[in-house]
């Protein structure tokens, strides 16, 4: 259950959000989007107070959220397919979905699985992916919820790498320790509904309260 809980992102900010299973950490990135609606209180992104479903629009254009099961996010019959979903939706013309797509493969060092099916690559394969089909939209923040789900040590490297090489704001919801002291070194707890400097992992290395 959340109740009153506040976190705020400095542009290029990267943020670990912590607590137990159950807590709302999910719910609190799904929240942001809008993907969740809060029984009470506001919800604030971007300086806006954000209520109706028209209201996280801009929202949905400006943040990007990788979900903790890739085969939430990639429902079409390709790669190419899914990665151009995004920018189609955004008015792109084919032509330019198709050079978003390239382009993100190629930063990614993922051109092999171009025109592969969706529902058959593995599961570190749909993971990577499914961050592909959310950067192809060119967001200015990303949520990560437990993005190391189902990836082999070779492909967790590949994405470490991929996330390290990012100007994006980052908000990551893990619980992998060592990722995120890689990835989100700063860590935020949720308990109790609210969210709390994490003193156990941030004293002495980042300040600020969420």
């Amino acid at each position: 259950m959340l109740c009153g809980a506040s976190l705020t992102l400095e542009p290029g900010a990267r943020v670990s959000l912590v607590g137990a299973n159950g807590s709302g950490k999910s719910t609190l990135l799904k929240i942001v989007l809008g993907l969740r609606r809060p029984q009470r209180g506001t919800v604030a992104v971007f300086g806006r107070v954000r209520r109706e479903e028209s209201d996280f629009h801009e929202v949905r254009r400006r943040v990007g959220l990788v979900f903790q099961d890739a085969d939430d996010q990639l429902f079409c019959p390709t790669v190419v397919e899914d990665i151009a979903f995004g920018p189609l939706n955004l008015g792109k013309t084919p032509s330019e979905a198709l050079a978003i797509v390239q382009r993100v493969l190629e930063a990614m060092h993922l051109t092999h699985l171009r025109d592969r099916v969706t529902h058959r690559l593995s599961g570190g394969e749909k993971r990577l992916v499914a961050l592909a089909s959310v950067l192809a939209m060119d967001p200015e923040v990303l949520l990560l919820d437990e993005p190391t789900n189902a990836l082999d040590p070779e492909n967790e490297a590949r994405l470490v790498d991929i996330l390290l090489s990012l100007p994006q704001t980052i908000l990551l919801v893990s619980h992998d320790a060592a990722f995120r002291e890689r990835v989100a070194p700063r860590v935020l707890a949720l308990s109790g509904g609210c969210v709390h400097q994490d003193l156990r992992w941030s004293a002495g290395s980042a300040s600020g309260t969420g």
